[in-house]
């Protein structure tokens, strides 16, 4: 695992997000999670449709993990959170097919480059 971060890289966006309990799916989100019993909207502040929000976290940003691992490789995001927690960082992370994310929120942005970075992973602000 460490070769693969030693090699790759991490951005974060420079866009600040919410997190939205919503009552449908956004499709200027950067994320729509629907399960059997709520709807989740992750997107930019700015395109909030206040309509739209049930309840609402703000003041999130994403660290995008520019790493392709092979499908059948384990404990990354472990990894990642584990050492976060150890400088109480608290994440919410998603994984899409190829790339992994994480919100982490905006207090902690600092703290948690210098985590990414302690694990060998090159940090770049978009």
């Amino acid at each position: 695992m460490e070769e693969y971060f030693k090699k790759g890289q991490a951005y974060v966006w420079k866009e600040t997000f919410a997190i939205i309990k919503a009552n449908k799916i956004d499709s200027q989100s950067f994320v729509n999670i629907v399960d059997k019993h709520e709807i989740t909207v992750i997107i930019d502040e700015n395109k909030i449709d206040k309509n739209n929000v049930i309840e609402i976290m703000k003041g999130w940003k994403i660290f995008t993990l520019d790493i392709v691992f092979p499908s059948t490789f384990c404990g990354v995001t472990a990894k990642i959170a584990s050492e976060l927690s150890k400088k109480n960082i608290s994440i919410m992370p998603i994984a899409a097919y190829s790339r992994d994310h994480f919100l982490i929120k905006e207090e902690n942005i600092v703290k948690a480059i210098k985590v990414f970075e302690s694990l060998g992973i090159k940090i770049k602000i978009y």
